[in-house]
């Protein structure tokens, strides 16, 4: 089946859902604004035009930015200017500094940075340049909303510049790409993982010739590196692109050529019509390719791939793995995501329009047919999405990183290793083709969970449930207060509805939650029962701990006692299974 147009109200569950999957999760006050909002509505929300541009991170050894005006002997050292970068790029998420009306827009705009980070895949420890990095980054961020561009721009133009990026031309060789001696690691990398695809994973492909890979082939990784050659990084980040207004790569050549270009035409394979890339003659210089000339080739060669269906198709199941579940059968393939990639070609293959039509869709919050599991609760959090969702779920405000960077990065830096410890190694992936949960047939998000990693989990939510973040300078809500400010005092005063209703704000799978209805419960009454038990019975004294509860919320005493309480329920749902769904 195709995408189906939702145009009712949300409702919790579906509102829940969408902000879980586009910023990270929200508090039940956002989650009840939305639940009032249709899709589109919801949309309006969260794709706003001039969302401001992030203040570039702060080295504190010299109290300012380094990006735009580069490094002097008195920065930091490179690896610690690279963690900087990492740790500013993590505090973004949670919109820092960002105003009350933006700040959810911003946030949905970084999850779609992050999107375009796990696609176009770069290594910190290859790149070594926290600058190269960064404006990777901010060129992301520009195409993040692509409709929003003054330039008639779209994700076809992000992979033009993509290609000629210098974190790229570090990243994947194309530095050392020169005519006689091509290095194909980008063409190949471009075609396979950024682009055309290999088709759907686990199915059949036919039998291919030896170089045939069902949608393309060696000779066009062969050519595509002829087409590519040529380009260095500009370690001065000077070089200007006119339409990005960001650095870019530049020419191998004496200013006016591109000296390390292969000038000659390309053939490309039956896979593409056998296309033949040409130079522009007008763009030439005495017959040499010049920097235009070479950025020509490598922008026709890029309109020949996104000629192919299949590489609108393939685009569009990276977009549904990391918004909606992981497994693609053919007849979801041949529905839900072929009408994602034609809504992708229909509108000149902006992201942007394809998100529109996916959040707006039944299937994104209903799952398609023939799948049971697809739909809430049915991805793992990646440690990101671990931390994040906890931050925002109780309103953590980082330290403002432009007056006071060593007390963000001291937090920042933390996160980072905790998501290290859970197996999410932030900008260092084990692979080029990126992120194992994002890539990997046929365990995809699966890989977050081994029992190291959820040993990890399991502690950093215990760290963070006694709200002192390991005696780090921030605080935030501790259970007693998160349950005074979100739940109303009846509901609180009942053990059985306060562990509902909790468990409702933090699991995805809540709808119809209930003690006394096992048959349409997501949850068993022994797993809440579970709950009520690491809630109630950690005070044996209590003679009937239910009543005693109740008595110690409506009267206000044994503060001590309640609040310890509180935070072993808290511990147990939020160190439970569920928990790591979303």
């Amino acid at each position: 089946m195709p995408l189906t147009p939702l145009n009712e109200p949300l409702g919790n569950q579906r509102a829940s859902h969408l902000l879980r999957r586009t910023i990270f999760g929200a508090t039940p006050d956002l989650v009840q604004e939305f639940s009032q909002l249709t899709p589109q509505e919801a949309f309006d929300r969260l794709f706003v035009p001039d969302i401001p541009v992030p203040q570039p991170p702060i080295d504190p050894a010299t109290g300012q930015e380094w990006m735009l005006s580069g490094t002097t002997d008195a920065n930091s050292e490179g690896f610690e200017l690279e963690r900087y970068f990492l740790g500013w790029q993590l505090g973004q998420f949670l919109g820092p500094n960002v105003a009350d009306e933006q700040k959810l827009a911003y946030v949905f705009k970084e999850r779609v940075v992050y999107f375009l980070h796990t696609h176009f895949t770069t290594k910190r420890s290859v790149v070594g340049n926290s600058r190269a990095l960064y404006f990777q980054n901010q060129l992301f961020r520009q195409f993040a909303f692509d409709q929003f561009l003054e330039e008639d721009l779209s994700f076809k133009d992000l992979v033009k510049k993509a290609s000629v990026d210098n974190a790229m031309l570090q990243f994947l060789d194309g530095r050392l790409n020169v005519k006689g001696s091509p290095n194909e690691n980008y063409a190949r990398e471009l075609l396979e993982l950024y682009s055309v695809g290999r088709g759907l994973e686990g199915t059949d492909k036919g039998d291919n010739a030896v170089g045939d890979y069902g949608t393309f082939t060696e000779q066009d990784v062969q050519e595509g590196a002829r087409i590519l050659s040529g380009f260095n990084v500009d370690p001065t980040f000077s070089f200007i692109d006119e339409q990005t207004a960001l650095p870019t790569g530049i020419a191998k050549g004496n200013g006016l050529t591109a000296a390390q270009h292969d000038n000659n035409s390309k053939q490309l394979s039956f896979r593409f019509n056998n296309a033949i890339i040409t130079p522009n003659p007008e763009l030439l210089l005495n017959g040499e390719a010049t920097y235009e000339s070479a950025l020509d080739e490598i922008k026709q060669f890029i309109d020949v791939i996104f000629q192919q269906e299949e590489t609108a198709i393939h685009i569009c199941r990276k977009i549904y793995r990391f918004f909606v579940y992981h497994e693609i059968t053919e007849e979801i393939q041949n529905g839900v995501i072929k009408d994602m990639a034609s809504v992708f070609v229909e509108q000149d293959f902006s992201l942007q329009a394809v998100l529109q039509a996916l959040f707006s869709s039944r299937e994104f919050y209903e799952g398609a047919d023939g799948i049971s599991d697809d739909n809430f609760g049915s991805i793992i959090k990646s440690p990101l999405d671990l931390i994040i969702g906890h931050a925002r779920s109780v309103e953590l405000q980082l330290p403002d990183y432009l007056l006071n960077p060593d007390a963000f990065y001291e937090i920042t830096n933390d996160w980072l290793g905790k998501m290290g410890d859970m197996g999410l190694n932030f900008y260092e992936p084990f692979e080029v083709a990126g992120y194992l949960a994002y890539h990997q047939f046929p365990i995809y998000h699966r890989g977050w969970i081994t029992t190291s990693y959820l040993t990890q989990r399991y502690a950093y939510v215990q760290s963070v449930s006694s709200a002192n973040m390991e005696g780090m300078a921030v605080q935030v809500s501790t259970p007693i207060e998160y349950v005074e400010k979100y739940v109303n005092n009846n509901t609180a005063s009942n053990a059985k509805d306060l562990v509902i209703e909790i468990a409702n704000q933090f699991l995805a799978l809540t709808d119809n939650l209930g003690f006394q209805n096992p048959d349409t419960s997501p949850l068993t009454e022994e797993r809440l029962n579970y709950f009520l038990d690491a809630f109630l019975k950690t005070f044996q004294i209590d003679e009937n701990p239910e009543e005693a509860w109740a008595f110690r919320w409506t009267q206000g005493v044994d503060r001590e006692t309640v609040e310890r309480q509180l935070q072993d329920l808290f511990n147990a749902i939020l160190q439970s299974p569920e928990y790591q769904l979303m």
